[in-house]
């Protein structure tokens, strides 16, 4: 008999699309598991404090920065209503990830752990996950090798916040296993601490992480199986297609191999909600994943039982006499007919657990790219446990709807505020009005740029490349002043009596409220948005939009790039707040392909800021210029 080593088998083991080769590859299937199952494996998922992650079926992506996550006005994190959403229309969420840094990180020398630091009340937004029953992840970037230094290793660092915030989840950006000196520090640090892994987990690995994405797994027509959900059945794996319009192919994977899903909808600051069809299969999905888990986890897992319905798939799932088959159908149209050769004989009932009817026969009607199932079951254990759970899925199905539509959020610009007109001084350049030609320049990210990222809905390579912008605009004069604010300047307006909402990191490079005396005519940092625009009302200004900004800059070459210049192009589209800034600064980040724009720009390069709260955007590396109507 071949056994084989592990690094011969895919990720996701291919189904053979004749039937006839269905039962050759079965037995394949048994001499994987066979080689691969150690007593080493037995022993890491035998452990009771991780056991938590076989039942984390639907785990949701959330950047911290969103603002149905977060609440500006207070400072705060909006946990009660954004779980309820995702019950509402997902069917609910066993686990979270919180995504802390990416895109943000780089534009300073903060790094992704201060990222964590900074966040307003997050242990207190993670006791409320916990006290909803949902588990927290952290995320682990890896490449963050740039910014400012721990002066310990990463896996200590990690260790910290897990024990400052309570963390149940490290999530592994770009990396396919977490090595032994971080298992070992979450271990002492709180036992059951789960790693879960982006790419493509090795056998090997599986002791020590308990999870793994399924990211991009490209299915056989004839459902494949996912090989480490194979060998270890207590291993969750979460299906994601980060950029696909369409999940149904993710749900029916994770149907056939009764593993997990990952909801993304803000990809890093640019939306792609789920449609509506596959939000209602997943509220159909979950229920019966969730009453019935022992059978997925613990039961028989017999996939490719053969079906009598053409483009209909089935796999069974047993212990002792109870027996549920999950169903796909692969067509796009809507399939109906006997599916199985199953009757019910009054020993043994059946029922339709996505439509939640009882059946004489195995007669079903699977829609388009949806799912099915069939429970048989004796009837003595027909129970009002049962009864009730059928009267729900009878509900579910029937607010289901088999439409793709989705709704794009539209990213809307912000009015700036205009000033008063006056007459342009020394320290100001002028720009008479006119009609003007403007080409800018931006780093094409995943976070998109003005509007949302386009990734043709599968994978994102060519993931980074530099975009050219061309528009024209009709500009009224104006003037902009030659220098940013100074601290000396900036000092006057807190004189006056400003105090900012919220004052997070607000002037922290000053020192007992006012600055060093060698800085006075520095730029003035660590001030928002929010603090600049008051600041330029205060002196009867406004801050320049970002094309103000570069004709002004480029057409007097003005000096630039030692700190970024907040601009009015502030844009929002109901879940991300982001401004453009000009001009770079003297900071850069080095080390990764990962990180945002830093280092001095040209006039004519446009960075996209998302906004994440007021101690993470007030930033060492920013200041701003006013300008003024003439």
């Amino acid at each position: 008999m071949y056994t084989p080593h592990m690094g011969d088998v895919a990720a996701l083991i291919l189904a053979p699309d004749d039937p006839g080769k269905w039962a050759d590859w079965k037995k394949s299937l048994e001499e994987i598991r066979n080689s691969a199952s150690t007593a080493e494996m037995t022993k890491a998922y035998s452990a009771g404090e991780s056991a938590w992650i076989e039942k984390c079926v639907v785990c949701a992506m959330v950047m911290l920065f969103d603002r149905e996550f977060y609440d500006p006005a207070t400072n705060r994190f909006t946990v009660d209503s954004y779980v309820e959403r995702l019950k509402r229309e997902y069917g609910g969420v066993d686990a979270i990830v919180l995504w802390q840094a990416y895109p943000r990180i780089g534009f300073d020398s903060r790094n992704q752990f201060d990222h964590y630091r900074l966040a307003p009340e997050l242990r207190a937004a993670v006791d409320q996950l916990h006290a909803l029953d949902v588990k927290v992840f952290l995320a682990y970037n890896p490449w963050d090798t740039g910014t400012r230094r721990e002066g310990k290793p990463d896996s200590e660092a990690i260790a910290d916040l897990i024990r400052a915030f309570d963390f149940d989840g490290v999530f592994l950006d770009t990396l396919e296993e977490g090595d032994a000196a971080l298992r070992a520090a979450l271990d002492r640090v709180k036992p059951g601490v789960v790693m879960e892994s982006e790419l493509a987990l090795p056998v090997a690995a599986m002791p020590a992480n308990h999870a793994s994405w399924a990211q991009w797994f490209d299915d056989s027509q004839a459902p494949g199986v996912m090989r480490n959900r194979w060998i270890e059945r207590r291993h969750m794996q979460h299906l994601i297609r980060r950029w696909d319009l369409d999940h149904s192919g993710e749900l029916q994977m994770a149907w056939m191999n009764g593993a997990g899903i990952l909801v993304w909808e803000n990809i890093f600051g640019s939306w792609n909600g789920w449609g509506e069809r596959e939000k209602s299969i997943l509220r159909s999905f979950l229920p019966i994943r969730r009453r019935y888990a022992s059978l997925f986890d613990r039961g028989t897992w017999e996939p490719l039982i053969p079906t009598t319905l053409d483009g209909v798939y089935a796999t069974r799932w047993s212990i002792g006499p109870i027996k549920l088959w999950t169903l796909v159908n692969r067509k796009d149209e809507t399939v109906k007919g006997q599916v199985l050769p199953l009757t019910s004989d009054g020993q043994v009932r059946l029922f339709d657990m996505v439509r939640g009817e009882e059946l004489d026969h195995a007669v079903v009607e699977i829609a388009p790219r949806w799912i099915g199932a069939i429970l048989a079951i004796p009837s003595a254990k027909v129970d009002d446990g049962l009864d009730s759970f059928l009267k729900s899925q009878l509900q579910v199905f029937a607010a289901r709807t088999d439409r793709h539509p989705k709704i794009e959020p539209l990213t809307v610009r912000l009015d700036h505020p205009r000033s008063a007109h006056k007459t342009a001084s020394t320290a100001m350049v002028m720009i008479k009005p006119g009609t003007r030609t403007i080409l800018s320049r931006m780093w094409a990210r995943e976070s998109g740029e003005y509007g949302p990222a386009q990734f043709g809905g599968s994978s994102y390579i060519p993931i980074h490349y530099e975009k050219k912008l061309q528009q024209t605009v009709v500009m009224g004069g104006f003037a902009l002043c030659r220098q940013e604010v100074t601290n000396r300047e900036f000092l006057a307006f807190v004189k006056s009596g400003y105090t900012p909402d919220h004052s997070d990191s607000f002037l922290f490079h000053w020192v007992d409220g006012k600055p060093l005396a060698g800085e006075l005519d520095l730029p003035v940092r660590y001030v928002s948005l929010d603090d600049a625009r008051a600041y330029a009302k205060w002196a009867g200004m406004r801050l320049p939009t970002e094309n103000e900004w570069q004709v002004a800059v480029a057409e007097h070459g003005l000096e630039r790039g030692v700190v970024w210049n907040w601009t009015e192009s502030e844009h929002f589209d109901g879940h991300t707040r982001f401004s453009i800034l000009k001009g770079g600064c003297t900071w850069k980040a080095e080390g990764s392909e990962w990180y945002a724009d830093s280092g001095p720009r040209d006039a004519d390069w446009s960075s996209k800021y998302i906004h994440f709260f007021p101690a993470l955007d007030r930033s060492e590396t920013i200041g701003f210029r006013c300008a003024a109507d003439i």
